[in-house]
Order: structure tokens, then sequence, then C-alpha cells
């Protein structure tokens, strides 16, 4: 449980920064993609601190109540993670970048979201490196995806999920900046917002699907 409680304040600490930087690059270019990623890591930030929340009510000791312990209120409030990405993460996005193909705005200096997409990436990069050292030390001899399919800690598998994407959405925000600036189209801004959506929600959508697998993989234990 160490690793896990390492992986995500890593990933706090570096949703963070991240946040604070983007919201900054966002204000000063007017960028619909930069804005997206910002709120995507405020999210994210939101998500570490639930997670860790959930970590902390899964280690109480069993009571008269609750003889088997608390261990499915990790499962919960990882559920709870999916939900805010899938939901308010990819539906702000959605509509910021909606809004911003309807009313396009040029990017005023393409040079400060580089910058702040560059340091993005090292601190995605650095949190995704941490949740990763911290699953290969459970995952034993199984095979990579096998291991992160059937792993019994969903906070880790959250971290990496959510690391992933980022580091995709970043490399469609910085397309999108450049395609936008390049050829004149700012709408291709835009269209980079929708794209960080849909790749924030669909690793929601896949920690949720999870979270389901998990639950009935139980429920068939228990029948035994």
């Amino acid at each position: 449980m160490s690793e896990s409680r390492t992986a995500i304040y890593g990933a706090i600490g570096a949703n963070v920064a991240i946040a604070i930087t983007k919201f900054a690059a966002a204000a000063v270019t007017g960028s619909s993609a930069m804005l997206a990623e910002g709120i995507h890591s405020m999210v994210d930030t939101g998500n570490g601190v639930l997670l860790l929340v959930g970590t902390h009510l899964s280690q109480r000791k069993p009571t008269a109540q609750h003889p088997f312990g608390y261990g499915k209120e990790l499962y919960f409030w990882s559920l709870i993670v999916a939900v805010l990405i899938f939901g308010i993460g990819g539906g702000v996005s959605a509509y910021e970048g909606v809004l911003h193909i309807l009313h396009p705005n040029p990017v005023s200096d393409p040079k400060w979201n580089y910058i702040v997409l560059g340091a993005a990436a090292v601190f995605e990069g650095i949190s995704f490196g941490i949740a990763l050292k911290a699953f290969l030390k459970t995952k034993g001899d199984r095979p990579f995806w096998h291991a992160l399919r059937s792993s019994k800690d969903p906070s880790v598998y959250t971290v990496l999920a959510e690391d992933s994407a980022a580091l995709a959405g970043i490399a469609a925000a910085a397309l999108g900046v450049y395609a936008s600036h390049r050829f004149g189209m700012p709408t291709l801004d835009g269209a980079a917002s929708v794209v960080v959506e849909f790749l924030h929600a669909d690793s929601g959508k896949d920690s949720d699907n999870r979270h389901d697998h998990e639950q009935l993989e139980q429920r068939h234990t228990r029948v035994r």
C-alpha cells in the first residue's frame, strides 16, 4: 500500500504544478486546448485526493458492523474518480472545444504553449514513472498487461490510466496549437480540445469498466 501512496502523491504534486502552468498559459495566449488541459489537470488533482481518501478508509480495522473490513472503500472511491474523469473533465473540455470551434480566436503567442506543454510532459512523465515503478514492484512474474488488468490495487491502475491519457492529451494539444498557428485556422485548436476530451473520457470509462469487472469477479468468488 505504501507504493500506492507514493504513486498518488507523485500524481497530485505533478498535477498541481501542471494545472498552474497551463492556466497561466491559457490566460496569456487564449488557447482553448491549453484551457482544456488545465481543467483536466485540476480534475486529476482532485482525483488524487479522493484516491488518498479511499486508501485511508480502506485500511480501517474490521468492526462488528463490517467484520470483513473496509477494503472495498478503495474500489468505491476509484469509481468516483472514473466518473469525475469521464463527466466533469471530459464534458467541460468538450464544451470549451465546441465553443472555440464555433467562435474561434487566434492563438496570440504559441511559444508559451509549447513551453508549458513541454514542462507538463516532464511532470506527467515523472508521475507516470513513479506509478509504473510502484506497479512493477507488485506484478511479480506475470506478463505486464495481464498483471495490470488483474491488479487488486485500483489506485495505481487509475494513476497509470490518468497519466497515460494526460501524456496523449498533451501531444494532441501541442499538435492543435501548432496546426492552428501554422495554417491560420484557430478552429483546429478547438478541435484539439475535443480530442483531449475523448482521451480523458476514454481513460475514465476504462477505469469504470475495470471496477465493474472487479466487482463481478468478487461476486463469482463468493458464490464458489
